[in-house]
């Protein structure tokens, strides 16, 4: 928790930056980025010690797994940080061999924190525990938070434009644009173009977002009796893990076709129908139990 406690006190940092520092970079206050990074670094770091602290099985493992990982994001933010303090820009950075050099030692630093997120993530894998249902939201919510983390070395290939002119800029989250055009309030996500940092974002939370619903369905059978029967509610977060992947998957395909999430065309408006159609008419199935299988009110 070292690093979650180091990562509330860089998000006030960046608080203060934003402020008190009026400098842009790619069209965004310079101290956005750190402190958007140590928010995530944050979330990402609470949750993976609850999840270990559950574990009954290879719990030391997935310590030092968790434990490595933690000291890479924390070089990660140092890096960020200081350049942020140069005045420069960190990722996809190759404006001077130094800067290159910077770049790619931290993309193998990003590279070796997913391995070691996939090694936690095999070991939640060996060590279920006795609820099903959370079972599976853990599981899913992992895997697809790894395919999410994954998604993000997408960004870091070189564009077309970049490789054509030698530019000193490797990579980008802007599909079919230039970074630093108009972009969400907050989020900063593109309004003109594609941009992969939409579903490296999705991808990266269902590992809070799923385990979540697990929680609100517990909570919700108190009142309604067919939430308290396991096989409802597995079904249920079944239905919510495929809509989840599906939309996944729809994210990455817009951002990949160069399309902004604010604009959809007409074949992304009928995927997201699919999607929503999909996941009602699975979630009305799957609340459909038996009479007899549905646990009687206790007083």
């Amino acid at each position: 928790m070292s690093l979650a406690a180091a990562m509330a006190g860089l998000m006030v940092v960046g608080v203060v930056g934003m402020l008190t520092d009026h400098r842009v970079l790619t069209g965004l206050p310079i101290w956005d980025k750190p402190t958007k990074f140590a928010l995530s670094v944050l979330i990402y770091s609470v949750t993976w010690a609850w999840f270990i602290a559950q574990l009954d099985r290879a719990r030391r493992a997935a310590w030092w797994a968790g434990a490595v990982s933690a000291v890479l994001l924390g070089l990660e933010m140092v890096y960020i940080v200081g350049q942020v303090i140069c005045g420069t820009t960190s990722h996809f950075n190759q404006t001077t061999p130094f800067n290159a050099t910077l770049w790619r030692t931290m993309g193998g630093v990003i590279a070796l924190v997913w391995i070691a997120t996939l090694i936690v993530c095999v070991i939640l894998f060996l060590s279920p525990g006795p609820d099903r249902a959370r079972n599976l939201a853990v599981r899913a919510g992992a895997v697809i938070a790894v395919v999410g983390m994954a998604l993000g070395f997408l960004m870091t290939i070189p564009t077309a434009d970049q490789i054509a002119h030698g530019a000193r800029i490797a990579g980008a989250h802007t599909v079919g644009l230039a970074d630093g055009g108009p972009g969400l309030p907050l989020l900063g996500w593109s309004t003109v173009g594609g941009d992969l940092r939409i579903p490296h974002f999705v991808g990266m939370h269902a590992l809070q977002l799923i385990p979540l619903l697990a929680i609100g369905l517990e909570f919700l059978g108190r009142n309604r009796l067919v939430l308290r029967q396991p096989a409802v509610k597995v079904r249920l977060i079944e239905v919510a893990v495929a809509g989840y992947a599906a939309l996944l998957a729809l994210l990455t395909w817009q951002a990949l076709r160069g399309q902004s999430i604010v604009h959809p065309d007409l074949l992304t408006d009928l995927a997201i129908a699919a999607v929503v159609l999909g996941v009602g008419t699975g979630a009305t199935v799957a609340l459909r139990a038996p009479a007899s299988q549905v646990a009687p009110r206790t007083s």
